[in-house]
């Protein structure tokens, strides 16, 4: 290298490191700008994680195109020593790795030499998939083609240098670089001097693309190169199920207007998408056509916060590194449906299924955002969906969302030996019956059901009666926290006056707010779902069943039963025994990847204006498998079902049961007593 191309590259190299290190802060200070949030507990398992989901990328091998990805992501980490020796060199020319010694350093020559192969050909895999096979969930954009052909500029420099290093080196290197070797032989009889030139323009080549390539990575969808290992680390350790408590004092927010007001953790996650598309072909919602797409969320997101961050940065001493104030200026609003914005149209959209957060292969958490943003348009602007009016009026009112009267809570009670909380009576079980499961018609069977296997199984049970409140599941996932709260203090202070420790509830949303969302209430209740529990009488004995022949029975899974509390194998094995030992049949998405019934997240009460209905989509699959019955374990779902098969005008071959209306069908105990 002449001392004028030297002097180039000083000037070339550190002007590009400056201005790396320049983005990477102001990167840094932006998330800086969220809101405090610890997610510094338990380092080492974070740690583990990190390795497991990061490097091992162990979510995004789980598809089959995630291959490509996990070679290309090895690739460069494996090039990084390589590179690192390619710019130190570039400073000090005679600087090399190969005084670590032959074998070591041959070795390192090896791995870089194949992996710039193996790079090079995901580099064309995913060329070729994107124009020729690209999923619609996969967005066609000039980027990524500007990203691909750098990175295939990369590895075609690396190669033509190193075989130009073959033909003009005097020392023998050529056994630990066998791909570079083939190439030598196409200049073996090249000119020294032509091939000098060759080198010196594949040398710059590599330079500069490797130099540029760093630089606009802060400024790209590639973003997540930076940013992606971090947010692996600081990863909630399980499914996020629920949201922090408000407090309702004078002057206090409520929700999240400001991109500035979500956690530094929440500003990592808009920072860290990938861009898989992922999240939007698993959400219920972006597949039948509604207006969200978590994708995209995230998307608006990040460019608010890089819109919004640089107006902020630019206010305040460049070395602040600090929580935006309350009143922090807004270039764009975060909430309004133009580019940079998230529309009020997608946040009421989501049927907080998870789905979304099941797939990201790096941990982004779609679900609360929506939430917060929720929580804001209900409590401080009053603007949500004119249909909800009723609901929350009815909640608070009548604590239910139908508005009956409370003294109707317990009308489904025919059985007399029923015992009651109020009337005296002390219980070792309190059965949570849930508004569904007290009010709706076809939803009161299966309270019927569970009724006669607890009566069968000799259990101490009770029900508060009318004094039983909503849970409030729907109205926290609507954003309503005020109702929430009440009903969450109001049925925690029962609870305790009658002593209850355990409680069993029929509806996964009652169960999981119980278990999950009340605990942030000082809660401390043992909380089952009534597969569980019929599930262990099953195994102790406690209640036998007759003798079964083969049936077809198709089980769906409940989104708050499975995803948010991991409940997969208990109702299988159910209703295997129910079946004679044939096991249900499974739709195609299933156990963690189950498709939506689409009353997840208050949309129970919401109707579906545009695209395609979610559970006529659910139904359609279910019906696919043939079955005589579909199982559910979820009032909702029991309702989105009972619509679809009348729908798809299948009522007549097709029932929808509960897994306790089955169980209780089969039950062996003449004393049990049938309300």
């Amino acid at each position: 290298m002449s001392s004028l191309e030297s002097l180039v590259f000083y000037l070339v190299f550190i002007a590009a490191i400056l201005l790396f290190l320049k983005n990477v802060y102001r990167l840094f200070a932006m998330m800086c700008l969220g809101r405090a949030e610890n997610r510094f507990d338990h380092l080492w398992s974070r740690f583990k994680g990190m390795l497991v989901y990061a490097f091992a990328q162990v979510r995004v091998v789980s598809e089959k195109f995630g291959i490509n990805h996990f070679f290309l992501f090895w690739g460069f980490m494996v090039l990084a020593l390589s590179n690192f020796e390619f710019l130190l060199s570039g400073l000090f020319p005679r600087f090399s790795l190969d005084f670590i010694g032959g074998i070591p350093y041959g070795i390192i020559l090896f791995m870089a030499d194949v992996m710039s192969l193996i790079v090079l050909i995901a580099v064309v895999v995913a060329v070729i998939r994107r124009i020729f096979f690209r999923p619609p969930h996969i967005e066609a954009s000039f980027e990524a083609f500007f990203i691909l052909a750098l990175v295939a500029t990369l590895m075609i420099a690396y190669f033509g240098l190193h075989a130009c290093d073959i033909r003009l080196s005097e020392e023998d290197m050529t056994s630990w670089i066998p791909v570079s070797y083939a190439l030598f032989t196409l200049i073996a009889n090249v000119p020294a001097n032509t091939v000098h030139v060759l080198a010196r323009v594949f040398w710059w080549m590599h330079a500069l693309v490797l130099l540029f390539f760093l630089n606009y990575l802060p400024y790209s969808k590639h973003l997540h190169i930076l940013t992606a290992i971090p947010n692996c680390f600081f990863r909630s350790f399980s499914f996020v199920k629920t949201l922090p408590r408000m407090v309702f004092k004078k002057g206090l927010r409520f929700g999240i207007s400001k991109i500035v007001q979500f956690s530094w953790k929440d500003l990592l996650d808009f920072l860290s998408c990938t861009e898989c598309g992922r999240c939007a072909r698993a959400c219920p919602a972006t597949y039948t056509g509604k207006p969200l797409n978590p994708m995209q969320i995230i998307h608006q997101g990040k460019l608010n916060l890089l819109a919004n961050g640089a107006k902020i940065l630019s206010s305040r001493p460049a070395d602040t590194l600090a929580s935006a104030p309350e009143d922090a200026p807004a270039v764009i609003p975060l909430i309004d449906g133009m580019e940079g914005n998230v529309s009020t149209d997608a946040i009421w959209a989501c049927t907080t299924c998870g789905a979304c957060m099941e797939k990201c292969p790096v941990f982004i958490e779609h679900v609360p955002k929506l939430l917060w943003m929720r929580r804001h348009l209900v409590m401080e602007k009053a603007a949500f969906p004119e249909e909800l009016i009723g609901f929350f009026e009815n909640s608070e009112q009548r604590f239910n969302p139908w508005g009956i009267a409370p003294t109707e809570r317990d009308k489904w009670v025919h059985d007399r030996n029923t015992k009651i909380l109020s009337h005296g009576a002390r219980v070792e079980y309190l059965f949570f019956v849930g508004c569904s499961g007290a009010f709706d018609s076809r939803n009161r069977q299966v309270t019927l059901a569970l009724t006669k296997i607890l009566n069968a199984a000799h259990l101490s049970w009770g029900i508060l009666g009318t004094e039983e409140k909503c849970c409030g599941d729907s109205q926290r996932r609507l954003g309503n926290e005020y109702i929430f709260d009440q009903f969450a203090r109001e049925n925690i202070a029962l609870f305790r006056k009658y002593g209850i420790k355990k409680i069993i509830t029929y509806c996964p949303h009652c169960f999981s707010t119980l278990k999950n969302d009340y605990k942030q209430f000082g809660a401390d209740f043992e909380v089952i779902h009534h597969t569980q529990l019929i599930h262990m009488l099953l195994q102790r004995g406690s209640i036998k069943l007759k003798k079964q022949h083969d049936c077809s029975i198709v089980f769906h899974d409940s989104c708050y039963l499975g995803r948010y509390n991991g409940i997969y194998k208990e109702p299988r094995e159910i209703l295997a025994k129910v079946c004679g030992g044939t096991k249900p049949l499974e739709m195609k998405r299933r156990e963690r990847q189950s498709f939506c019934c689409g009353a997840g997240g208050g949309r129970m009460w919401m109707e579906e204006d545009t695209g395609k209905r979610i559970y006529l989509e659910r139904t359609q699959e279910a019906l696919a498998t043939n079955p005589s019955i579909i199982g559910v374990a979820c009032p909702y779902c029991m309702t989105m079902f009972e619509d679809g098969v009348k729908d798809e005008k299948a009522q007549g071959r097709v029932r929808v049961k509960d897994i306790a209306e089955l169980v209780a069908e089969a039950i062996i105990n003449d004393n049990a007593m049938n309300p």
